[in-house]
Parts: structure tokens; sequence; C-alpha cells
């Protein structure tokens, strides 16, 4: 059995697209999600923790106890069903719940993570909070998402080769250049006691890898190039903290050095160390 974490965590994340939709906004043609009022960018908390989930999954083979619960082409009652079948547990006793989630825990990373909602009918494992959550990332400057129509030779059906011409007409969005940040929180209180998820130093460890990684496991044609250019995590010297994570993110500074920025070289990213609160441990993992 893991030692789950002892100390809080807050965190900043750097990554960045270059020709590519970071994420597309299905209410919006799947063009990349924009604050309108602004014209920065957005990238969602749940598209992050899908390629982080992916990342763990592909290291460890969805195996045991790493496996994923939000996983492609899951159906996740049946993700839940072994839960019930290992221990013999029957649905209709109440207790059974809180040993399903217990089981959901150790067993899956992305439960012991982020938590999950396993609350319906079928196999119910409870809700579970986890001590890790993420913030939408914002870019650092103005982005213009833009549209390209593309052609392709092929034909899709007969109807449509039988009618002639020579090409089909598509489209694909992309961003020319953005720089992304986001926060990131890690609270110990809810990986320990009874409730716990029991969230250890080495699946810490296991998402600093994943943050630095994932966008190299993640490639396609619609996503451009994507990295993480930055993560800077604050290390408390205790469970309740001793800082307030606001006063840690200002120390991280990003500013543009040109109107129109086309790569992570055109932005300035600075750390005041001498910002830092007492008990503070600075960590550049990327």
């Amino acid at each position: 059995m893991t030692t789950p974490i002892a100390n809080r965590y807050d965190f900043v994340l750097l990554f960045d697209v270059k020709d590519g939709n970071p994420n597309g906004d299905p209410d919006a043609g799947n063009m990349p999600r924009i604050d309108p009022e602004t014209g920065e960018g957005l990238v969602t908390d749940v598209a992050l923790k899908r390629k982080v989930r992916n990342y763990v999954g592909i290291k460890h083979g969805n195996q045991a106890p790493n496996m994923i619960y939000i996983r492609e082409g899951s159906v996740l009652q049946e993700q839940r069903r072994p839960a019930y079948e290992s221990a013999g547990l029957d649905e209709k006793d109440r207790s059974s719940e809180e040993k399903a989630r217990r089981f959901m825990c150790d067993n899956f990373y992305d439960v012991r993570t982020f938590g999950a909602v396993m609350s319906t009918n079928k196999f119910n494992a409870g809700q579970v909070r986890g001590p890790v959550q993420l913030t939408f990332a914002r870019s650092q400057h103005r982005i213009l998402p833009m549209d390209h129509a593309i052609t392709r030779v092929a034909r899709e059906t007969e109807a449509r080769a039988a009618a002639g011409g020579q090409t089909e007409m598509g489209g694909k969005s992309t961003v020319a250049y953005g720089l992304y940040r986001a926060h990131g929180f890690v609270s110990p209180h809810l990986a320990n006691g009874d409730k716990g998820t029991g969230f250890s130093d080495a699946d810490l460890d296991l998402l600093w890898e994943a943050l630095a990684a994932m966008f190299d496991h993640d490639h396609s044609a619609a996503r451009g190039t994507m990295a993480t250019r930055r993560l800077v995590v604050f290390r408390h010297s205790s469970a309740l903290g001793n800082a307030r994570a606001s006063d840690l993110f200002g120390c991280v500074s990003v500013g543009a050095r040109t109107e129109s920025p086309r790569s992570f070289g055109d932005f300035d990213v600075q750390i005041d160390r001498s910002a830092l609160p007492e008990r503070i441990e600075l960590l550049e993992i990327v």
C-alpha cells in the first residue's frame, strides 16, 4: 500500500501550438476555441486531462494500478464491473459502494488523480473528488483562427465519382501560433483519509512526466506542432499550504516581444524567485 502525498502543490503549465488546432469547439464548427471579448485562445481542462490519460495509458498499457477509466470506446458501467465481481459485492448492499469506490481508486490512475462520478444505478461506485485539478488554458496573446479550404482527388462514394469533377472540398482550422498558460492544483487532503483517493508521490511523479511529454504522443495533422514549454511547480512544506496560489502564480510572468508572435522565442518567460514566500520550494520540471 503506497503512502498518499503529504504536501500541497500548485503549478504553471505553458505549452504552444504552431499551425494547428489545439482544441476544437464543436459548437463553432470545430474552430479553435476563443474568448470572443479578448481574442485570446482557450483550451479546456478536459482536453488537457485527456492527454494525461492517453500518456499514462500508453506507458502502462492500461494495467493496474494505472488503468484508465475514461478512455476511448469504453463503457463506464463495464469498467466498474470488476469492482463488484472481484470481491463478490452485492449491488443491493449499500456498503458495497464504498468498497467499489476504493477498488476504483486503487486500480485506475485517472480516478485516483482527477476523481470521477460513478454513481449510476449499475455497479455504483459513488463519487470521487480528485486531488489534481486544472484550469482552462488561455493564450498569452490574441490569436486569429483561420479556416483553410483543402481538396482531395479521391471520391467518398460511387455517386460522387459519377457526378464528375476532379476534386472534393474540405476544410481545416488552425492557429498560426499560440502560447497557452494553464494553472493546476494538487490537494493532499483529497488524497488522504478514508475518503481520499490514495494519490501518492509516485502518482505525482507520473503526473509531472505526463504533463511534460503528453504532446509528443498526441500528434495529428489537425494539431500541427504542440509542445510543453514550461512546467513550474511550487511545493509547499505542509498539507495546508504556505501561500496563496494566486501569489505563487504571480511569480511567473509571460510577455510577448512582438505584436504577432510566431514562436516560443518571441516571448520572455520570467520567474521571480525573490518574490517566493517562505517554505515554498520552486521546481522547474521543464
